[in-house]
């Protein structure tokens, strides 16, 4: 469990990035973070990490108070991917970036080779493996930070935009593994501007609006809340803009709900 107890943190005195944030993350969720640039969303997971320390409140991951626990403690228990891949890859090939932190852990070396061989295969990164990560695209730096996080098994995996750079192939590729290893009993936290990945994909909603949680609930009840959309300036996923411009009387992230209900008021006009 991932706790925050009324946490404030500011980068410059007076301006909080984050303001009394109070909630908690069970074991074995799958949420996403979302809100306007400079919401917070970053300060906030940056804690879970230990990256940043709360200024005033506490952050406690599992029994862990992160003010008294190092960074390296906590990274073999939260994996964080960064936004900008290029503040994570440094190694001088792909498999040495995949390999970096098991061997840095003391992993044994045939359980080393084997995970890599899967990250490899899983993100369709075998091609590159004697590259430099530098010469890669955009996505396939991103898909080799992720990969380089999720091989040595952390507990709980946090992901800054994991679905930029990513084709629609990608993306369900993405939210497969996602949803398998939250099946295995691992804590996904997703921060995203991609609100139809959400809609589709991810369950629970932490909704950050000028460093404050402005609401948080299962997706289609925080995501169908046109006042909450608004004052954290996200347009709202597609069927649910659909729904308001067909006036349903209950908007929807369904597909299947949003046409049931289209076709039902059509029957009714024609009556």
């Amino acid at each position: 469990m991932i706790t925050f107890k009324d946490v404030s943190y500011s980068y410059t005195p007076g301006a909080y990035a984050l303001q009394n944030i109070s909630l908690i993350i069970g074991d074995g969720e799958l949420v996403a973070v979302l809100g306007e640039n400079g919401a917070g969303k970053t300060t906030l997971v940056k804690h879970i990490n230990g990256l940043l320390k709360p200024q005033s409140g506490s952050v406690i991951v599992g029994d862990t108070d992160t003010k008294k626990s190092t960074v390296a403690n906590l990274a073999r228990r939260v994996g964080l991917v960064f936004q900008n891949p290029d503040h994570q890859l440094f190694a001088e090939t792909v498999e040495k970036e995949l390999s970096f932190a098991m061997v840095n852990f003391g992993m044994p070396p045939e359980e080393v080779t084997k995970r890599v061989n899967w990250a490899l295969e899983e993100f369709e990164l075998a091609k590159y493996k004697e590259k430099p990560p530098f010469l890669l695209s955009g996505g396939e730096r991103k898909r080799l930070a992720l990969a380089s996080v999720l091989s040595y098994d952390p507990q709980t995996i946090i992901l800054d935009e994991p679905t930029t750079g990513q084709d629609d192939r990608q993306k369900t590729r993405m939210a497969n593994l996602f949803k398998q290893l939250n099946s295995d009993g691992k804590t996904i936290i997703v921060v995203t501007h991609d609100m139809e990945f959400v809609a589709n994909f991810i369950p629970r909603v932490i909704l950050i609006s000028k460093g404050k949680v402005l609401a948080e609930g299962p997706t289609e009840e925080i995501l169908t809340q046109k006042e909450y959309l608004e004052r954290a300036s996200l347009l709202p996923p597609q069927l649910v803009d659909l729904s308001w411009k067909l006036s349903l009387s209950k908007p929807s992230i369904s597909f299947e709900k949003v046409t049931s209900e289209a076709l039902r008021m059509l029957e009714e006009s024609r009556r």
